[in-house]
């Protein structure tokens, strides 16, 4: 085999093909499911495998509303990422717990309105990285980690996160889908103030999760989803509140998230109403 031939067949997994799995790269199990490939495919994703797609599939069989709860917390992202950009002026991004890459990512929608915002995405799952790798290779104002978000410290004092995060500039933490896969447990309360701590004063905190507003259904989804992918708690808005201690709340607040700053293309009424909240918060 040439060089150029190995070189192929070392990457060929990170590319299109069809809904066969690709070769995988070595650092990654398929044999148990992932939240980040599973979301991949409930979004209509290619970067998921077998036991994925299964877990999917149960998922959008006993929880319809979950291809429309990851679109719309996808929409809702978008539309924070744009306020930070356009109208706060942000112009460093740290997006933890990115998951894969998908149509109008974070970097995609920041430089639409300014092409110079740098931005920091951060995964546990490895597959987040090489796809990440190759998506950016080309690009100089964006890179991705491996990281936990229960390690701070594994995220900012990251040789990458360094070079393109300025922390004594203001910058933005987006955490979103992330802190409802915390278990109680795992404080995420606690994460959320150690992500708090690390921003300087004009830093911003954007958060999204599941939101248990007094629908029924918020009980009977948690449950499915604790069960298939082993997280994914629906927390109400008392107990999400904490997350934005000490920081101003950007109008409207932590809200459902159709109506946090709704463009366009925001459904009025869905059937995700009550299931997701979002808020952005800025560090005096």
């Amino acid at each position: 085999m040439s060089s150029d031939q190995g070189s192929r067949a070392s990457t060929e997994w990170m590319h299109p093909g069809a809904r066969k799995d690709r070769p995988v790269p070595p650092t990654v199990d398929t044999s148990k499911p992932s939240i980040a490939r599973a979301y991949d495919y409930v979004l209509g994703g290619k970067d998921n495998f077998a036991v994925d797609r299964i877990v999917g599939d149960k998922l959008l069989a006993m929880v319809p509303e979950s291809m429309a709860i990851a679109q719309e917390n996808r929409a809702v992202l978008r539309r924070a990422v744009r306020y930070l950009v356009h109208d706060a002026k942000i112009r460093q991004i740290v997006d933890i717990g990115s998951g894969l890459p998908t149509a109008g990512n974070v970097h995609e929608v920041a430089h639409e309105e300014d092409p110079s915002v740098r931005v920091v995405y951060v995964d546990k799952d490895p597959i987040v990285l090489a796809h990440g790798r190759a998506l950016l290779a080309d690009n100089d104002t964006t890179t991705v980690i491996t990281a936990d978000l229960l390690d701070t410290d594994s995220i900012f004092n990251d040789p990458a996160t360094k070079r393109y995060i300025n922390e004594d500039e203001p910058f933005a933490i987006i955490a979103s889908a992330i802190l409802h896969h915390l278990s109680d447990e795992q404080d995420p309360v606690g994460v959320a103030a150690r992500l708090r701590d690390r921003l300087p004063s004009g830093g911003y905190l954007f958060v999204s999760n599941f939101l248990n507003n007094g629908d029924p259904r918020a009980v009977t989804i948690e449950s499915i989803m604790l069960d298939k992918l082993g997280a994914g708690r629906f927390r109400t808005r008392e107990e999400q509140l904490p997350y934005f201690e000490g920081l101003e709340m950007v109008e409207p607040g932590f809200v459902i998230a159709n109506e946090w700053h709704p463009d366009q293309h925001t459904p009025v009424d869905s059937v995700t109403r009550n299931l997701y909240g979002a808020g952005l918060g800025r560090k005096p």
